[in-house]
């Protein structure tokens, strides 16, 4: 029986990244995208594209149906390109809403096609400040004013709702992403993270991992990545830009997410 996985955000700065660990692994990859142009990129490059916004409860439900996966990677975001300053308050809301209503469109109708591992996308900068570094178990800042607060929110929403769904939830808490399509050539800020390693926590935790929380991100100090060194074997000196370069893989507009 061929092993199909669901990629939500499959044209996303992390799925594009993510997609040709899959198929080399030899999974079969259907994923979203609410573009025409992205879609055939993504068929290009070994995807089988569902035009579909995740906000469509039916039209996401059949899709999913449709693609008998048993595993669901949400990789979703909706990010403006190089996380312009200027974009950001906006953004955030837009962000917050993903992680709360469109998760739980996906956990929803991943759990009636019988799916049984779902594997999303959270981030390593969502903590209320305390002593570093910052465990899987210390409190999200959800009490934060602002745009802090409005991300932590949404963060919480989505982390809640994979956890508490009766499948194996795992929740990636990426650093801050740099890389080729992230629009950041070089580390900035604390908890910095390569969009290759980030991508490479996700193919690994489509086999390996109990439900829970996982930091992603490099040693810096910041956060405590162990529990995904110990339980994904995930390293964050992992590399294949130029592998997937080699191999033909298209390039994609640069942006954070693709909702």
């Amino acid at each position: 029986m061929t092993k199909t996985v669901f990629l939500a955000g499959a044209s996303g700065a992390i799925g594009r990244h993510l997609v040709p660990l899959l198929v080399a692994e030899g999974w079969r990859v259907v994923g979203s995208t609410r573009s025409k142009e992205k879609a055939a990129l993504l068929e290009a490059a070994g995807v089988e594209p569902r035009i579909v916004d995740v906000f469509d409860a039916p039209a996401l439900s059949g899709a999913l149906r449709n693609a008998n996966a048993s595993v669901v990677i949400h990789q979703l975001t909706d990010l403006p390109p190089g996380l312009d300053p200027s974009r950001m308050a906006e953004a955030a809301i837009r962000n917050a809403r993903i992680r709360e209503v469109g998760t739980r469109n996906l956990v929803d109708v991943a759990v009636k096609a019988g799916v049984t591992r779902f594997i999303a996308q959270s981030v390593a900068f969502a903590y209320a400040e305390k002593k570093l570094p910052y465990h899987e178990d210390d409190p999200l800042a959800i009490a934060s004013e602002g745009r802090a607060g409005v991300s932590a929110r949404g963060v919480a929403s989505l982390e809640q709702q994979v956890i508490a769904a009766p499948l194996i939830g795992i929740v990636l808490r990426y650093g801050r992403l740099y890389g080729p399509g992230t629009g950041f050539g070089v580390p900035g800020g604390p908890a910095p993270l390569h969009v290759d390693a980030a991508a490479k926590a996700a193919a690994q935790a489509v086999l390996l991992g109990s439900s829970g929380i996982y930091n992603i991100a490099e040693d810096d100090g910041t956060v405590d990545s162990e529990k995904a060194k110990r339980d994904l074997a995930w390293s964050a000196h992992w590399r294949n830009s130029e592998g997937q370069r080699q191999a033909g893989a298209p390039e994609l507009a640069s942006h954070s997410g693709d909702s």
